[in-house]
């Protein structure tokens, strides 16, 4: 049973737009730290399919199946302590992850790291 779910974007205009307009290829880079939780992911070039930051993550989590829940909690909200960037600007919208990212976007997923 799954936990963690980002919210679908929903009705038919999502899913005819989706047909008629191809999402844009964005490149992901992620935090060393994320590969020893998630090691299929290393040495990959991550390009995924996505029109905004949530896109992003749903994509991962096709891949590696728990990033997901591991990046934003049980209503899909980005964890406190993992911020996201498009380009070099941090993204806005942390609640649903709305950001729109376009074709050749290089969106940064950072974890922060305490301790000692």
């Amino acid at each position: 049973m799954t936990l963690w779910r980002l919210p679908a974007k929903s009705g038919a205009v999502a899913n005819s737009a989706a047909s008629c307009h191809p999402r844009p290829v964005v490149q992901v880079q992620l935090t060393r730290h994320l590969f020893a939780f998630f090691p299929q992911l290393e040495g990959q070039t991550l390009e995924v399919e996505a029109s905004d930051v949530a896109g992003v993550v749903r994509a991962l989590e096709a891949r590696a199946p728990g990033i997901g829940f591991y990046l934003c909690d049980e209503r899909g909200r980005l964890r406190p302590h993992v911020n996201i960037f498009i380009g070099n600007a941090l993204i806005r919208d942390r609640r649903t992850m709305s950001d729109t990212v376009s074709a050749g976007d290089k969106v940064s997923i950072l974890q922060a790291l305490s301790g000692g």
